[in-house]
């Protein structure tokens, strides 16, 4: 879904820094081999997100919600040399495709993989996180920010994707649709819980920055 108009958004993605070629590679096979490719962040909100790594400078990351990888490597070329990335997935099935593109990258041996429910995992991470991506089940997303919330260090970062759901977040909500019910008390929740402070891009499907106070 374009928020501005498509020959304007051609514009910005021509005027953004291109991927790398791993992650064109990554985004090739993605589209060849695996169901739902739409899921990738994409070139575009992929140089985003490696921006603000960069500008953040983590030496810890959570990213919930791996799929085949893409934004976990891009997430990961903001990281400090001695930093690690822990990214969760529920499909076992993707896990030896987001390690071959994972060893592929420079950040391999720092990029530590957990594959299965989010919601038992975060809790058995004992770390304090810099910068956390949540891009998973859209129902869950209220309760994951409960559960990361304190594992986050004072100026760390929250990012959220896809909250502005195609535009569904401004529609009339049918009754079954639980992940725009669950987006809804999401975005009110950032902007009212007093512990972060939020602004909610109109980038690609919606990104959310949050900054913990």
């Amino acid at each position: 879904m374009h928020f501005i108009p498509e020959e304007l958004d051609n514009y910005v993605v021509q005027h953004t820094q291109q991927e790398p070629e791993l992650l064109q590679k990554l985004t090739r096979e993605t589209y060849q081999k695996i169901l739902q490719p739409r899921m990738l962040s994409g070139a575009y909100q992929g140089r985003v997100l490696s921006m603000l790594s960069k500008l953040i400078s983590p030496k810890h990351i959570l990213e919930i919600g791996t799929y085949t990888g893409y934004s976990a490597i891009c997430l990961a070329e903001g990281m400090q040399k001695d930093g690690q990335l822990h990214t969760i997935d529920i499909n076992e099935e993707l896990e030896n495709f987001q390690r071959k593109y994972f060893d592929l990258s420079p950040y391999g041996n720092r990029i530590h993989q957990h594959i299965g429910d989010a919601t038992t995992i975060i809790p058995n991470i004992d770390l304090a996180f810099d910068l956390v991506f949540i891009d998973a089940d859209k129902p869950n997303y209220p309760l994951y920010f409960e559960l990361i919330i304190n594992k986050i260090k004072p100026g760390g970062v929250i990012l959220s994707d896809n909250v502005l759901w195609s535009g569904k977040v401004i529609e009339a909500i049918e009754e079954d649709d639980l992940s725009t019910k669950a987006l809804l008390e999401y975005n009110k929740l950032l902007v009212e819980d007093t512990r972060i402070e939020t602004v909610l891009l109109p980038i690609r499907d919606g990104l959310t920055i949050s900054r913990v106070l």
